[in-house]
């Protein structure tokens, strides 16, 4: 699913050829949380579509679209509220780590537990649709 999602994007619009290096290095374990983002970003891009406002999203993203888990749940959401985001996107797989927030913290905050990367897609465009949500 996640593969079609790019063949989509190859196959109907202009033929995109880039490459992308994520560099190894620097601080361990600083960048791959960005997966999602980067991701949602590439996919704009390519499909000259503005990404849903107000959001913010976090987890590593494996060739497949799975969404891994991620730390800095508790700094994340802080810096998420503090600019004025009101939802959030996480790994499934982090959802422990967000109910083990304090209340005032987490009020107000729309958020959403991804395992793939197709569940995001089907957030941050919302009027736009999946191959796989056609049949």
């Amino acid at each position: 699913m996640f593969q079609r999602c790019f063949h989509f994007l190859i196959s109907t619009r202009n033929v995109f050829d880039f490459t992308f290096q994520h560099e190894q290095g620097a601080t361990p374990k600083d960048g791959p949380s960005a997966g999602c983002t980067i991701v949602t970003a590439l996919l704009s891009l390519a499909m000259n579509h503005p990404v849903r406002q107000n959001i913010a999203m976090t987890g590593e993203v494996s060739l497949t679209g799975k969404v891994l888990p991620v730390g800095g749940i508790k700094e994340k959401i802080i810096a998420a509220k503090r600019v004025g985001v009101d939802c959030v996107l996480l790994p499934a797989e982090n959802r422990k780590d967000f109910d083990d927030l304090p209340s005032f913290i987490t009020q107000g905050l729309e958020v959403h537990f991804v395992d793939h990367y197709r569940e995001i897609f089907r957030i941050v465009f919302p009027d736009l649709k999946l191959e796989s949500d056609e049949s």
